[in-house]
């Protein structure tokens, strides 16, 4: 359960995070990959909720979420782990924006310059990235408890 120090060269922060966790959810790892490369920058560099935020929603959604939409109880159990994971992370940095976390806004060509100057997602993200990998761990103990893990 040691979690990952950084991103994989070359992935954003949704699809580090959720990359972490295709043995947990049975979802190949290309297709987590795909889903979750859309995420990045605050989704699509827009600066809105951070990738690695977005990463474990996923997650969450893949390992307690239904496709039966007749089933209240898995709806609620994945909006019950994405409300305690947010909080737990907010009450942590304070925000979950990815503007408010790297201090600029990456929609903007200003922003965007100074993040790459200041190289901020190879600075500040990867202790978001191991940050939202350890709370999601403990969010989701009691899914994975039942099975063994591989991290």
């Amino acid at each position: 359960m040691g979690g990952i120090a950084f991103a994989p060269c070359g992935y954003n922060c949704a699809q580090a995070v959720s990359s972490v966790f295709t043995d947990d959810t049975g979802v190949p790892e290309e297709i987590i990959l795909r889903t979750a490369i859309r995420f990045g920058g605050g989704m699509g560099r827009t600066g809105g909720t951070c990738g690695a935020i977005s990463g474990a929603v996923i997650v969450i959604g893949l390992m307690a979420g239904s496709t039966d939409p007749a089933e209240k109880e898995a709806k609620e159990l994945t909006y019950t782990l994405t409300q305690e994971f947010i909080e737990r992370f907010t009450g942590k940095y304070g925000s979950v924006s990815c503007t408010a976390l790297l201090g600029c806004d990456l929609s903007t060509r200003e922003g965007s310059a100074r993040a790459r100057e200041e190289n901020l997602t190879r600075t500040l993200c990867p202790g978001y990235i191991r940050d939202v990998v350890e709370i999601l761990e403990e969010v989701l103990a009691p899914l994975t408890s039942r099975r063994p893990t591989t991290r």
